[in-house]
């Protein structure tokens, strides 16, 4: 969602700003500004609506420069996309501040201030922040200003705060958003993600919570939630190079459903062997946990609830024990019935979806015996505060729509079934079988894949479309849920997945010639039910699109278009038949002409509620 840049150098720090926020694009943003401070004692600030390039173009028609500065991308929360909204916010014209997250008590504070005389220029919850520090400033200055300031702030947030009377430090502190401080020589950054400072460190302060921190060129003080002095751990972290280079690639989601043959053995490195999975890979500990467990709660957000719903049917079809899966969402604000020796398993691509992380910290509170994160960010609030965690290991996911992450996800997720299966019966020869169908899994995506121009073909006679249907039945069915998301998404296109048997149940009146049907149908023990129900959408005028095994005798026809997946093991067809769906999307929201890595109203990680 929002990012945040800062930076404090003897060198002018407006490139390094920009390049900042341009790395934190692919979170999604609608907005982005900077503020830097000036030698002749004031704040200067520019900010423009819509994409960070107009910034640049703004700062390279009249350029601004400074030796320390702070910046943002903003995802609107309180307040429309509009100038005014855009970050920084300024009190005055010498104190400045750049926000994530959302204040819950700000019209109280808003109140407050302006009968104290302050004047609010936009209709933001985090131009309260900056007012508050102003009226909080007195003889112990910037940094005493917002520790006092914050003590009164309820909800979530990340800051940075500059002041023109102290034009030689950042204060900045964080409460249930991430922010990292990235360490130089003679020079210092900060930001709400390691990548957004990958040109200038690689060296960088994972800042904890209720921490504060004091930012120099040539120092930084850090202090905890209890106000007292801390020492945090540096850590050099190696990123990946390629990431951000698209290749021959048009857009990033395209070249991350193109990785996937690759990111799939990647994450299998080192976790599988000839024929079993190996249980080291899910760290120390995991084997005490694992033959404790009687019962699952997977609990997850988006695309990744989608891979715990799948994971649900594997867990009780081979482990033979209970598997209960929860929106994060929802499941934070239910009284939660727990049974003992559960294990309580988190699944988020960022490790700091605000929902999922929060869900954790009331798992380890209520009665949960461990905890468990399948995550792509080694560094990240849920992998710290989790006793196992599994890294996806795909890179860095560009793209908002997640492809590559979901994949690796469900294979992890399988890796875990698989473990808790040699405890509960389900024989060696079972998991030797599916090991051998993981280790041929990245050909047969690569044979999937192979069906990209017939699916651009195929994608054209939706252009016109206003709504589709996704159907599937067992472990597809999440499939299905997942497809549609895909779909509306990133071509914004209304769409439903639904359980194919749930058809007669309300879904099948919609069906006419402005809704597509697209059904995954493998061919395995409901293939003939899923056949029944298709010929429900075919007899009254539906227009089928079928992603069939090449074994299951579904052939093109006139309102049918059959493609054939490539024959593959029922347990692993969640994670081939998700990847034409993923083609799709990605081929319809072209053909429209939408922002396919940056869809609009969207962020890649979701950091408040």
């Amino acid at each position: 969602m929002c990012g945040i840049v800062g930076a404090v150098a003897e060198r002018n720090v407006t490139p390094i700003l920009i390049e900042g926020l341009q790395r934190l694009e692919y979170r999604g943003y609608d907005s982005a500004g900077v503020a830097l401070v000036q030698a002749d004692g004031e704040v200067q600030r520019r900010r423009e609506v819509g994409k960070v390039v107009n910034l640049s173009n703004n700062l390279d028609a009249e350029p601004l420069t400074g030796g320390l500065g702070i910046a943002h991308t903003r995802w609107a929360t309180h307040g429309s996309v509009q100038q005014t909204n855009t970050h920084p916010h300024m009190s005055g014209n010498d104190l400045a501040l750049v926000h994530n997250g959302i204040i819950e008590n700000y019209i109280t504070l808003r109140e407050e201030l302006q009968s104290q005389g302050y004047v609010f220029a936009s209709d933001t919850d985090s131009e309260v922040i900056v007012h508050l520090i102003h009226n909080c400033l007195g003889e112990g200055g910037l940094l005493h200003a917002v520790r006092r300031a914050v003590k009164r702030l309820d909800g979530a947030y990340a800051i940075a705060v500059c002041w023109a009377d102290e034009p030689d430090r950042i204060v900045a502190a964080r409460s249930g958003c991430p922010l990292v401080v990235g360490k130089g020589i003679g020079e210092n950054f900060l930001a709400s993600d390691v990548l957004a400072l990958k040109a200038v460190t690689d060296r960088f302060i994972f800042l904890e919570e209720g921490d504060l921190v004091d930012l120099r060129r040539d120092r930084i003080d850090i202090w905890s939630i209890d106000n007292e002095a801390v020492l945090r751990a540096d850590v050099r972290i190696e990123m990946a190079k390629d990431d951000f280079d698209k290749g021959n690639f048009r857009h990033y989601m395209q070249k991350e459903i193109f990785a996937q043959p690759q990111v799939l053995k990647e994450t299998m490195e080192g976790r599988i062997g000839k024929q079993t999975v190996l249980e080291e890979a899910f760290g120390v500990g995991a084997k005490d946990i694992f033959d404790r467990t009687q019962a699952i709660t997977i609990v997850a957000c988006g695309t990744s609830y989608y891979a715990a719903s799948v994971a649900r049917y594997w867990i009780e079809d081979l482990v033979g024990i209970p598997c209960q899966v929860e929106i994060a969402s929802e499941f934070r604000y239910r009284k939660c019935a727990v049974l003992p020796n559960t294990l309580f398993v988190t699944i988020t691509q960022s490790g700091e979806t605000a929902d999922t992380l929060a869900a954790l910290r009331i798992a380890k509170e209520i009665g949960y015996f461990a905890t468990l994160t399948i995550c792509n960010v080694p560094t990240s609030s849920t992998v710290r505060e989790s006793d196992l965690a599994v890294m996806l290991q795909v890179g860095t996911e560009v793209g908002v729509a997640s492809t590559k992450a979901f994949t690796a996800q469900l294979i992890n997720l399988l890796l875990l079934t698989l473990l808790l299966s040699r405890r509960h019966g389900s024989g060696d020869d079972q998991e030797a079988k599916i090991v051998a169908g993981l280790r041929a899994l990245p050909d047969a995506i690569d044979s999937v894949l192979a069906l990209d121009g017939a699916i651009a073909e195929l994608s054209k006679q939706f252009i016109e479309k206003h709504h589709a249907l996704f159907l599937g039945r067992g472990s597809l069915y999440p499939v299905a849920l997942e497809g549609a998301l895909k779909l509306k998404e990133i071509s914004y296109i209304h769409a439903e997945g639904y359980a194919a048997g749930e058809l007669k149940h309300g879904p099948l009146a919609l069906v006419d010639d402005d809704m597509p049907v697209i059904a995954v149908a493998p061919n395995d023990d409901l293939l003939e039910k899923l056949r029944s129900n298709l010929q429900e959408v075919k007899a009254r005028g539906g227009e089928l699109f079928v992603f069939a095994d090449s074994d299951s005798a579904f052939k093109t026809e006139p309102g049918v278009t059959v493609l054939h997946v490539p024959k593959i093991d029922p347990i692993l067809a969640p994670i081939a038949y998700v990847v034409p769906l993923q083609l799709l999307a990605y081929h319809v929201a072209v053909h429209k002409g939408t922002d396919v890595d940056q869809p609009r109203n969207l962020a890649k990680s979701v950091t408040v509620e």
